[in-house]
C-alpha cells in the first residue's frame, strides 16, 4: 500500500519506518522535507520525503495522522479534495496544554476524539489506532515473533478494519478491535487502556470487561 505520514515524529516517524520496513511504499511528510534525510536513510529504499501538499496529491491508500491534533481542522480544510476514499488512520489525541480551546471542547462534547476526526475527514474512512501505544514501546517492540504487544483499534466501516488490522499486524504487533468511532472513549488520554502495553488476551479481558459496564 501506499501510506502519507503527516507528521513525521515518533510515531509517525517509528510506524513509517516499520511499514517501509514491511514492503509499504511511505511518503514522510513535512513542511521542511528536506530535514527528513536522516529519517529516510533508516526507512529505506522504500520511503521518501515530500510535503505535506505532494503526500496529499499522491492520492495514497492510507494516511497516518501523527501530528498535534489541533492541525486537525486546518489539515482537512486545505486537503479536502485530495483524501476521499483513503483510510485516514488517526493517532492523535486532544491535549489542552499542547492544542487548546479546541481539544477542550472536544473532551467536553457529546462525541470522542475519533468521531471529531471523521467529522472533519467526511469524504474518507476514518479508524482509529496507535494513540494509545507508548513511543519508546512502538518503537522497541515492532517485528516480534513472541512476547508480542498488541494495539487498540477501531474502524468506521470493514474496509477501514480490514486494512487497519493489517497495518498493525504487518509490522509485528497483534491487533485488538475495540468497535466502531462511538467505541473509542476508553483509548482516549486519561482511559482506561491508554498507555497501556500488554498481550492480547488481556487487553481483550479489559476491553470486554469495559463494554459490559
Amino acid at each position: 500500500m501506499k501510506i502519507g505520514i503527516i507528521g513525521s515524529g515518533k510515531i509517525g516517524g517509528n510506524l513509517g519506518k516499520h511499514w517501509a520496513k514491511a514492503g509499504h511504499d511511505v511518503l514522510f511528510s513535512s513542511r521542511h522535507p528536506e530535514q527528513l534525510g536522516s529519517l529516510i536513510k533508516e526507512a529505506g529504499t522504500n520511503a521518501k520525503a515530500v510535503s505535506i501538499t505532494d503526500a496529499f496529491e499522491a492520492k495514497a491508500d492510507v494516511y497516518l495522522l501523527a501530528m498535534p491534533f489541533k492541525a486537525i481542522d486546518k489539515i482537512s480544510e486545505l486537503y479536502a479534495g485530495e483524501y476521499a476514499n483513503s483510510v485516514i488512520l488517526d493517532a492523535t489525541n486532544p491535549y489542552p496544554e499542547r492544542d487548546g480551546d479546541m481539544a477542550q471542547n472536544v473532551r467536553d462534547a457529546n462525541y470522542n476524539a475519533s468521531e471529531y476526526t471523521a467529522m472533519k475527514f467526511s469524504s474518507a474512512k476514518t479508524a482509529k489506532a496507535f494513540n494509545t501505544i507508548k513511543a519508546e514501546h512502538l518503537r522497541d517492540r515492532a517485528f516480534r515473533s513472541l512476547d508480542k504487544l498488541s494495539v487498540p483499534f477501531a474502524a468506521q466501516d470493514q474496509q477501514s478494519k480490514t486494512v487497519v488490522q493489517n497495518l498493525i499486524e504487518d509490522i509485528g504487533f497483534d491487533a485488538v478491535y475495540v468497535g466502531n468511532l462511538s467505541d473509542t472513549k476508553i483509548m482516549d488520554p486519561e482511559q482506561e487502556i491508554y498507555g497501556v502495553s500488554t498481550s492480547k488476551s488481556e487487553l481483550l479481558e479489559t476491553v470486554n470487561s469495559l463494554k459490559q459496564k
